[in-house]
């Protein structure tokens, strides 16, 4: 699995326009085949930065995501909506077998009590 985190600062003045925009993408890229999970959040300590936070089954699907309408409109309407620096960062996630947890559990040395 993939995990995609972003934050975005946006302007002010513009927060109704990116918060259209970010709904309209987060709707869309929902229905791709291998998205498992899109959603935009408004920040708590700064309500004008956008968090973003996605689920992809493959580094395939993220790719896909990249190459759509969507990220095209998204893309070229966000530069007139943001105030800075957008952050992204990118995790790639292996699940680990419940056998091999177990395995791994089983050989951990038994904690000392005294």
């Amino acid at each position: 699995m993939i995990i995609v985190h972003g934050s975005i600062p946006i302007r002010p003045e513009r927060r109704d326009q990116a918060l259209a925009l970010a709904k309209q993408m987060a709707a869309a890229s929902r229905n791709e085949k291998g998205c498992m999970s899109y959603e935009f959040y408004v920040g708590l300590a700064d309500p004008d930065t956008l968090m973003l936070f996605q689920e992809w089954e493959s580094m395939e699907a993220l790719m896909g995501h990249f190459d759509t309408d969507h990220m095209d409109v998204f893309l070229q309407q966000l530069p007139d909506l943001v105030s800075g620096e957008i952050v992204t960062r990118r995790y790639a996630v292996q699940a680990v077998e419940e056998e091999e947890a177990v395995a791994v559990e089983s050989e951990a040395p038994a904690p000392i009590i005294h």
